[in-house]
């Protein structure tokens, strides 16, 4: 989700101005939306239509695949503690047993982002390392606005952190830990995004 915050010359140290906890606390009382990036309040801001489209091509691709099934995922309205830092990502899987009234969830198994202008920084260094350090995440799906291709980082053998480049929409997205996978046409369908044909699907 697109976001807007005043990066501090890389001579300043910067300071944490509150905990997580302090975070949640003071983000209940805001009219707006913010991120804590383990320092500050980080302000949301408005996605643009791309964005929007594929976030809900996510949803719809994946809801029906997981029906009936102990996992189900999340649009950014609901948050998650990662790495010291609480995020909204774009959408995430959990498998963990509900919890009534949970704000937050502590343990995704597969998140999504969508990059942008203003958030590939962000979505490539800096949640990447937050996702990388939290042990329940297995899979970090990135997804282009302007062309049908991604960037995935999944667990590898001893914990690493391996990286695969998807493009066009052919491309298999496998997502073993929900025991599914999706072509990634499937998440720019019905988008004018240069270089898609046809909109395929794959059978699970």
């Amino acid at each position: 989700m697109p976001r807007h915050a005043i990066v501090p010359p890389m001579n300043v140290i910067r300071r944490r101005t509150m905990t997580p906890e302090q975070f949640l606390a003071w983000e209940e009382r805001q009219e707006r939306r913010y991120e804590f990036d383990g320092f500050a309040p980080v302000l949301m801001v408005g996605s643009t239509e791309e964005h929007s489209d594929i976030q809900a091509n996510i949803l719809a691709a994946l809801r029906p695949r997981l029906r009936g099934k102990p996992c189900r995922v999340h649009g950014s309205d609901l948050k998650i503690k990662v790495g010291g830092s609480i995020r909204y990502p774009d959408a995430f899987v959990v498998c963990s047993p509900r919890q009534r009234g949970r704000k937050v969830v502590d343990d995704p198994v597969i998140v999504f982002e969508i990059l942008s202008e203003s958030t590939e920084h962000t979505d490539l260094i800096e949640k990447n390392e937050e996702y990388r350090v939290t042990p329940s995440i297995q899979r970090y799906v990135l997804l282009q606005q302007t062309h049908i291709a991604g960037l995935v980082f999944a667990r590898g053998p001893e914990g690493s952190w391996v990286s695969q480049v998807l493009d066009g929409a052919d491309a298999v997205l496998d997502l073993p830990e929900i025991d599914t996978q999706l072509l990634l046409g499937e998440l720019y369908a019905d988008m004018d995004i240069a270089g898609r044909t046809e909109t395929p699907s794959v059978e699970t």
